[in-house]
């Protein structure tokens, strides 16, 4: 378990839901990845790269709602800036499943609280 940490702490941190609306495959990337754009409604569009390659296809991840952490500094992997972190679980065999909300009326942008 990772340290205790307090309320304020938690509202640092901004956790919204976005539809993944561009997914690219990202050769330059060490471990294999996609690079994604991802539409946060009034907060507008952001990159982030991905790995996850061995659970969902180009074409699944297309129009999927997910969260990601917004309000991260930029991170650049290999040409490419990181401007959110999607979330997901790593299962049993290591391989990330997003989370996303069960949800379809959740609309771009909305934070998860």
């Amino acid at each position: 378990m990772k340290p205790t940490i307090n309320f304020d702490d938690f509202l640092k941190v901004d956790i919204r839901i976005g539809t993944i609306i561009e997914v690219n495959d990202f050769p330059k990337a060490k471990k294999q990845a996609y690079q994604l754009t991802i539409d946060f409604g009034e907060l507008g569009l952001k990159k982030s790269s991905a790995q996850i390659t061995n659970l969902y296809t180009k074409e699944q991840l297309l129009n999927k709602k997910i969260t990601a952490v917004v309000n991260f500094e930029k991170k650049q992997i290999a040409n490419f800036f990181s401007e959110c972190l999607v979330l997901g679980i790593e299962n049993n065999n290591k391989h990330i499943v997003l989370l996303q909300p069960t949800n379809n009326t959740i609309k771009n942008g909305e934070q998860v609280s």
